[in-house]
């Protein structure tokens, strides 16, 4: 076994974990990791050593990642949020406030802080976790959300915003309402 590959498999704990957190389905992320693995060693020549191999081999996945979502979308149905809309009152305020956190950069170093992140965003509706990871994780434009989760623009915003707002909900509960 080439000392290439067997670096290569030494990320696979890494991409996994990594696909199952964007795609909240564990055959279609061990699906997306196969493949990835696959067009890695047969694109080894391409490597050139000019980045990190996780770097790399992340950047493999998110492509298989995006086609993934891609045919999800074409076989799942579109959930409904209106629990959501129970946060806020008439006017569109906030019905409780948030609390406020003390230092959001100082819990992004700590390993728990991202266990309880993907809880959170395990308890979304799929399409907007979908939808906030393709934006905020892999940074992707919203024409390019539109196109992959087949909605439109304006559906794009609704499900960022709500992504948010369950996210800080679920944060503030789980992580930064701790004692």
């Amino acid at each position: 076994m080439s000392e290439f590959r067997v670096r290569v498999e030494g990320e696979r704990a890494y991409l996994l974990r990594y696909a199952t957190l964007q795609l909240r389905d564990a055959a279609a992320a061990e699906d997306a990791v196969q493949e990835t693995l696959l067009a890695a060693l047969a694109g080894e020549t391409g490597f050139a050593g000019r980045s990190n191999l996780r770097t790399w081999l992340t950047g493999i996945l998110k492509h298989k990642i995006v086609d993934a979502i891609r045919r999800m979308s074409r076989e799942t149905a579109v959930g409904t949020d209106e629990e959501f809309d129970a946060l806020f009152d008439e006017r569109g305020h906030w019905i409780d406030m948030p609390r406020a956190w003390t230092d959001p950069d100082a819990s992004l170093e700590q390993k728990e802080f991202f266990a309880v992140l993907e809880e959170c965003l395990a308890r979304l509706p799929a399409k907007t976790s979908q939808a906030f990871m393709l934006r905020e994780h892999m940074g992707l434009e919203t024409t390019d959300i539109c196109k992959e989760l087949s909605v439109t623009p304006t559906h794009v915003w609704v499900l960022l915003h709500r992504a948010r707002l369950a996210l800080r909900m679920c944060l503030e509960t789980n992580w930064f309402g701790r004692t």
